[in-house]
């Protein structure tokens, strides 16, 4: 930083030229994470310049920190920051031309911020461009604790994650009819080293039957949405299906039960006619046998 802060005092002394007219974005510019980007800068001299009279100097605005410099027909990258190393350079066959623009390499979360351009020719200019890191999220999970014995009018919590995503997203909670849910709805966000950020948001809703839940992602920066949903079934207090099952079993085994005692009934009843109607007709036999013996009266 020592160079630069002797250099550019110096540079400022020049005045400031409408002549030389320094133009960057005036719309933010996205860049995703871990991709490479161009910050756009470009300036128009009056009059035709060798490249050794002119000074390009990238800064991070709010610090003053060094991105990075170019004078005396070379890069100047001495003072260069830290965390830019090896992640700049100029487009260095379109200088002549007027492009100042900067390419930096594998974004990363600290680059967010303002840039500043910095051109001198003969005269000096500047404009600031505004840098908006991004990172798509992964696809929402909704999870909940799985249990069968939920009823109409339970609580249950649903949480929603999703990670690997910047800026921190907008989270919206919608029932099956898509109204939205405000209430008792927790939202927070974890950084991981790289600064991108793992999502939970936790819905407490009273179960209802057959309800459906939707939580909803959007990333204010990129616009993309992701969602995901998941249904809760609760069984009627009156008479679950499981109790259901194990009653019609029951009355079907009684109704096999009753067909075999009348079965066994009905055929102990033709033994016991059977042998009713074989022991009369034995009385019969016998009284026949005595009657032909007994010897008549003359």
């Amino acid at each position: 930083m020592m160079i630069l802060a002797l250099l550019l005092p110096a540079l400022l002394a020049v005045r400031v030229s409408a002549e030389l007219q320094v133009l960057v974005p005036q719309l933010p510019v996205v860049a995703l994470y871990g991709m490479d980007t161009t910050l756009n800068c470009s300036f128009s001299p009056v009059t035709p310049f060798n490249l050794s009279d002119l000074s390009i100097f990238w800064q991070v605005a709010l610090t003053g920190r060094s991105v990075h410099a170019f004078w005396d027909g070379r890069d100047q990258l001495v003072d260069q920051g830290e965390s830019f190393a090896n992640r700049t350079s100029l487009f260095q066959s379109e200088l002549g031309s007027g492009n100042a623009s900067l390419l930096l390499r594998k974004v990363q979360i600290a680059d967010e911020g303002v840039f500043s351009c910095f051109v001198k020719v003969q005269d000096y200019n500047k404009a600031a461009l505004l840098v908006q890191v991004a990172a798509p999220y992964s696809k929402p999970e909704v999870i909940h604790r799985m249990d069968s014995n939920l009823r109409p009018g339970d609580e249950v919590s649903l949480t929603c994650e999703a990670y690997g995503g910047y800026p921190e997203a907008d989270v919206m909670w919608q029932d099956g009819r898509g109204r939205n849910l405000t209430d008792n709805v927790t939202t927070s966000a974890v950084a991981n080293e790289q600064g991108l950020y793992r999502l939970y948001s936790i819905l407490r809703v009273t179960v209802e039957p057959n309800s459906t839940y939707t939580c909803r992602l959007l990333n204010p920066v990129l616009g993309e949405e992701g969602f995901a949903s998941v249904t809760i079934t609760a069984q009627n207090p009156g008479f679950p299906p499981v109790a259901l099952g194990v009653t019609v079993g029951l009355a079907v085994c009684l109704l096999g039960l009753l067909i075999a005692l009348a079965v066994i009934c009905h055929r102990k009843i033709k033994e016991s006619e059977a042998a009713e109607a074989a022991e009369a007709a034995k009385e019969n036999e016998e009284d026949e046998s005595k009657t032909a013996m007994t010897p008549l009266k003359s």
